[in-house]
């Protein structure tokens, strides 16, 4: 099989389903981010950490997959002629997002509690979990902008905001078992 195709050579491309949009289609935006969100937590998982913290990301970021072939399917091709959803594989659940929420508040639990914003940094890690909180939330911004011009399915943009909360929590949790310090954002005072 070849890696190339051509057919996308002339700024188009093919979602799941056939139809062709331009390659700038705010659903290619929207699973293109999820793509490079997926990347960045390979980054993480790279990292120095915990194999409990690394198993949980493997499982995100097979959940991003799911969530960029449901952004990448043509809602008006969803279901084939025979009846059957043409994604085959499992959706995005109620207990995906719950594994989200477990995992946040298990991590909040066992660190002091926030009085102030704090400075992305401090250490390699922690920058790449605040990086990928980022782009999560740039993903869940056009997913939500298309879903102003498509229904995109509701799991789907809860699971990316719920994703962007476990990542600030996560850069917070790396930070106290890396023992790095956490610098506080206090705002200057006007004079």
């Amino acid at each position: 099989m070849k890696i190339y195709t051509k057919t996308g050579d002339k700024g188009t491309t093919a979602l799941f389903g056939g139809t062709r949009v331009p390659k700038h289609h705010i659903r290619i935006e929207s699973y293109g981010t999820v793509d490079e969100l997926n990347s960045h937590i390979g980054l993480i998982r790279d990292q120095d950490i915990s194999g409990q913290h690394k198993q949980f990301l493997i499982h995100i970021q097979d959940r991003l997959f799911t969530v960029g072939a449901i952004l990448a399917t043509d809602p008006q091709k969803a279901v084939l002629k025979n009846g059957k959803k043409r994604l085959n594989i499992p959706k995005i659940s109620d207990e995906n997002i719950a594994q989200l929420e477990a995992n946040i508040d298990e991590m909040n639990a066992s660190l002091p509690p926030m009085t102030h914003f704090v400075l992305p940094g401090g250490h390699q890690t922690v920058s790449f979990c605040h990086i990928a909180r980022c782009v999560c939330r740039r993903a869940e911004r056009q997913t939500s902008y298309l879903n102003d011009q498509e229904p995109v399915d509701e799991k789907v943009l809860m699971y990316l905001n719920r994703l962007s909360d476990y990542l600030f929590m996560l850069a917070r949790k790396l930070s106290q078992e890396l023992k790095i310090e956490e610098i506080k954002w206090i705002p200057e005072k006007n004079d």
